[in-house]
């Protein structure tokens, strides 16, 4: 299997199917198999001279023409596994006579970037404009902690101002978005000099630096090893009205902290409630991109969407921050072809092959990704799913690739280095600067996001009928025949535009955020 090659255009298209049955879908001339709009029966029709030969649940894959054992099986015109036996024509196709399987990619870099065409008049949205000149869509005060031994103070100085509790402790200050509180479980038995110290400090540094917080209280323990003092020096931060900081140890114990914080927090208040929002080009927009619970259409209705959004989003001057590796392993060639330059292209693969080498650290397989309900759902291969959730990318160039909770400065497309797991990657975006998150479900996702709000986009509409409460725009329209992929683009963008501008996204109605603060934990434990 490893002599073959996968690239654009690298297949000559197959004959036309006669009459393919109006329940498949075939996306590209190229693929060996097409997707069911719904369930399928034994018997039932595939094409002119071809029937089903055994059920095939809605969202999987029905082979549309024979695959020898070994042989690559497409879709997107991309290879997404091969054949364990030989597959008949109109067979089901999924683990059972699928698998992963080693083939070269090429990464060409750059041979399809192109010029991005921007808009004359961008759009705008309703921002906040600190003082620095950074532009906020929420107006927070954070509670941030360098240890988990201090969560639970912090927890209790936000709880003290939540409003479903306490509505009386912001009453006087309406252009509070509230008191939250980013804990973790990190922060001590760590190498006081290793990688893992750096990354924590570095997330917890984007947290305490991003626009949407009006002031951000740090609190410690006092003896941990990551060091409020170490933190705030390795990160350039700077303490002040912005930024202030205390331990336990030092204060006093927990009731005096909890106390005293309570004082500190009530004494930032005034200052945040002084906001306004104003018109501001969309290239202050930061766009975290997130897909979880996949299915079979992700590719297909919400993730292809959400690129249309992104699209218009960079050639309104914004940014787009595409991430989980895992997730785009096996498809990482289409970025690479997009890259604005060799360099930014030889980042992407180099972070993929840590990837490769740390799964082999660890005894783990990088085709372990799809989840029981990506399998469920008619995803098969890491492959497939990553050839899916790069859609969300959109089309236009690969502008920088940066490692974990970077600071994001260039505008266009990005890559960020993150897991696949959407409470990680979504918490290195932010920290990177992420001031919205977009993210697309096929399953079903109860996912928020504090301090940037989350919106979330159904792949299919029985899940946006069964979940409608959790979800904020239904992608299956497109599937249902009813829109097209460009036209809930639109409507995506226009979302964005509304949510950044102070629309509340059904997570945030939701109270969902502070606990979705996952910062990536790697390296020992000692």
């Amino acid at each position: 299997m490893s002599n073959v090659t996968s690239q654009p255009g690298d297949v000559t298209a197959r004959p036309a199917i006669e009459g393919l049955a109006s329940s498949l879908i075939l996306l590209n001339a190229r693929d060996d198999v097409a997707i069911a709009r719904q369930q399928l029966l034994p018997g039932g029709p595939l094409s002119a001279d071809a029937r089903v030969t055994g059920m095939i649940p809605a969202g999987h894959k029905v082979a549309v023409h024979a695959v020898a054992e070994g042989q690559p099986v497409r879709r997107y015109g991309q290879i997404i596994g091969f054949a364990k036996r030989a597959i008949t024509v109109g067979e089901h196709v999924h683990t059972h006579n699928m698998a992963m399987g080693n083939f070269e990619r090429d990464y060409a870099y750059g041979v399809d970037s192109h010029p991005t065409h921007m808009v004359e008049k961008p759009a705008t949205f309703l921002g906040i404009r600190r003082a620095d000149g950074r532009i906020a869509t929420r107006n927070y005060i954070g509670i941030l902690t360098s240890v988990n031994c201090s969560a639970t103070v912090a927890r209790a100085i936000a709880d003290y101002f939540r409003r479903d509790i306490h509505p009386e402790a912001l009453a006087d200050f309406p252009n509070v978005d509230g008191v939250v509180a980013l804990t973790h479980g990190q922060g001590c038995a760590i190498d006081s000099e290793g990688e893992a110290l750096t990354l924590i400090r570095r997330t917890l540094a984007g947290y305490a630096r991003h626009p949407n917080f009006a002031a951000v209280l740090m609190i410690g323990l006092g003896c941990e090893t990551n060091q409020i003092d170490g933190l705030v020096e390795s990160q350039g931060l700077k303490r002040g009205a912005a930024l202030r900081t205390m331990t336990i140890q030092q204060t006093g114990g927990t009731s005096r902290t909890i106390a005293s914080g309570i004082e500190q927090i009530k004494s930032l208040l005034a200052e945040a409630n002084q906001v306004k929002r104003e018109p501001v080009d969309a290239k202050y927009l930061t766009v975290g991109l997130q897909c979880g619970g996949s299915d079979g259409y992700s590719g297909i209705t919400a993730n292809p969407a959400l690129g249309a959004a992104v699209d218009r989003l960079v050639a309104h001057g914004g940014t787009a921050i595409l991430s989980e590796t895992p997730e785009v392993y096996g498809a990482e060639h289409l970025l690479t072809r997009r890259a604005v330059s060799r360099e930014v292209g030889e980042k992407l693969v180099a972070r993929i092959h840590w990837w490769e080498a740390y799964c082999a650290r660890m005894n783990a397989d990088l085709n372990n990704n799809p989840s029981a309900g990506n399998k469920a759902g008619g995803l098969t291969t890491i492959l497939e799913k990553s050839l899916g959730a790069v859609a969300k990318g959109g089309t236009t160039n690969l502008v920088e690739t940066y490692e974990y909770a970077q600071p994001v400065s260039a505008h266009g497309l990005v890559f960020m280095d993150t897991p696949g797991y959407d409470p990680v990657s979504a918490t290195g975006q932010v920290a990177g600067g992420a001031n919205l998150i977009c993210f697309t479900t096929g399953r079903g996702s109860a996912y928020g996001c504090a301090p940037s709000p989350s919106l979330k986009f159904g792949t299919n509409t029985p899940l946006w009928v069964r979940q409608e409460e959790d979800i904020d725009l239904n992608c299956g329209r497109i599937l249902d025949g009813e829109q097209s992929v460009d036209e809930v683009g639109e409507a995506i963008f226009q979302m964005m535009l509304a949510t950044a501008s102070g629309q509340r996204s059904k997570s945030e109605v939701h109270g969902y955020g502070q606990n979705e603060f996952v910062p990536w934990q790697i390296g020992a434990i000692t």
